[in-house]
C-alpha cells in the first residue's frame, strides 16, 4: 500500500506531510516522556520486527499479494502515538534507504499507515474491547478485528486521496482497494493475533492495550529483564529479513494491481524523485544472487530501523533531561 510519486496530487501531499509532521513532533515528545530508559529499545524492536514482517509479501489471489502493515500491532504492544512513531520510522527509512514509497507521498503514506491503521483504528479497538467480557480471547477477538479493520480502512483512505488527485473515480478506486485488501487484512488479523498471543502468554507487561495503559516505568519493574526481550524481538526480526524474506511472493501487491488492472500504473516515475536510495528495491548492491541480495537487504534495513527507532527516543529523552537539569539549576538558590 505505498504509495509511489506520482498518484497524488500536490495539495494532497501537503496537506499530509503538514498533518503527518504535526503527528510525528507530538508522538516522539510523547515517547520521550513516557517510555523509560529500558522501554525505549523496545520501541525499536517492534519497528525493526514491522520492517522485516512487511518485506513478507504472502499471495491473496488473482496474481496479488500482501503484506503485513503492522499499526495496529504496534498500537497493541506501545499505545496509538508510540505506534504513530513507529510507523513513520519504518515508513521513512522504507522511502528514502530503498525506494519503496515515493517522497511526494510519504506524508500520504504516514498518515493512511499510521494515522488511520494505528491511531483511528485504535480508537475502534478499544470500542470493541469495552463491548466485550474481560477476557483473553475476547481481548484477542478486539485485536483481530482491528488488525482486519485498519488494513481496510487505510487502503479505503488510499482510495479517496487516489480519487481526490483525479487519478481514478471513487466508484473504481474504493470497491477495488477495499475489495482486495480485505483479503490481505485477514493475513494481518491473523499474524497480528499469534504475535499478541504469544507475547501475552510469556511477557504480558509488555502488551500496553492489556493493562489499558502504555508502558511506564512503574508498571514493568517486575523484576522482569527487558533485556531479554528486545534480544529475542531482534533475533526474531532478523530471521525473518534474512531467512524468509528472500522467499516472498512476488506478485504485485494490493494498490499496484490494483493500478495495474484500472489503468494509471503508468502515472508513477519509472524513477522516482527521491534518486539517493542507497538499496533500491529490496536488492543489496553488488551482490550478484537474488536471494542473497534481498537477505543483506532486509538483514541492512532492520538494522537501521532499530537504530533509529530506539535513538530517536533516546535523544528526546536526553534533551528532556538536560532541559529539566536547566530548570533545576535556574530555580536553585
Amino acid at each position: 500500500m505505498h504509495i509511489p510519486d506520482g498518484f497524488t496530487a500536490g495539495p494532497i501531499n501537503t496537506a499530509a506531510y503538514v498533518v503527518s509532521g504535526g503527528l510525528t513532533a507530538v508522538s516522539l515528545r510523547h515517547a520521550g516522556r513516557e517510555l523509560g530508559e529500558k522501554q525505549a529499545p523496545f520501541l525499536g524492536v517492534t519497528a525493526a520486527f514491522i520492517f522485516a514482517a512487511q518485506m513478507l509479501n504472502f499471495p491473496v489471489a488473482g496474481g496479488t499479494s500482501g503484506h503485513f502493515l503492522g499499526a495496529m500491532l504496534a498500537a497493541i504492544l506501545l499505545g496509538p502515538l508510540n505506534a504513530f512513531l513507529v510507523m513513520a520510522v519504518v515508513l521513512g527509512i522504507q522511502c528514502l534507504a530503498f525506494a519503496d514509497g515515493g517522497l511526494t507521498a510519504l506524508g500520504v503514506n504516514i498518515f493512511n499507515m499510521g494515522a488511520v491503521g494505528g491511531i483511528l483504528c485504535y480508537g475502534i479497538f478499544a470500542g470493541i474491547r469495552a463491548a466485550l467480557p474481560k477476557t483473553r480471547g475476547a481481548f484477542l477477538a478486539a485485536t483481530g478485528a482491528a488488525a482486519w479493520i485498519s488494513v481496510v480502512l487505510a487502503s479505503t483512505a488510499c482510495a479517496i486521496e487516489l480519487a481526490l488527485s483525479g487519478v481514478v473515480p471513487l466508484t473504481a478506486a474504493l470497491p477495488a482497494m477495499a475489495g482486495v485488501h480485505a483479503l490481505i487484512g485477514v493475513g494481518e488479523a491473523l499474524i497480528t493475533v499469534a504475535v499478541v498471543a504469544m507475547t501475552l502468554q510469556v511477557r504480558p507487561d509488555l502488551v500496553a492495550a492489556w493493562r489499558g495503559d502504555s508502558v511506564t516505568d512503574q508498571q514493568t519493574a517486575l523484576g522482569k529483564s527487558w533485556t531479554a526481550a528486545v534480544i529475542g524481538g531482534v533475533i526474531l526480526s532478523v530471521a525473518l529479513a534474512v531467512f524468509v524474506s528472500p522467499f516472498a511472493s512476488s506478485w504485485p501487491d494490493g494498490l499496484e494491481k490494483v493500478a495495474e488492472d484500472i489503468g494509471f500504473i503508468d502515472r508513477a516515475p519509472e524513477q522516482g524523485v527521491w534518486k539517493a536510495s542507497p538499496i533500491p528495491d529490496y536488492a543489496a548492491p553488488g551482490v550478484g544472487n537474488e536471494a542473497l541480495a534481498t537477505a543483506a537487504a532486509g538483514f541492512i534495513g532492520t538494522v537501521i530501523v532499530l537504530a533509529v527507532g530506539w535513538g530517536l527516543v533516546r535523544a528526546v529523552r536526553q534533551r528532556k533531561q538536560e532541559r529539566n537539569a536547566d530548570a533545576d539549576a535556574g530555580a536553585a538558590p
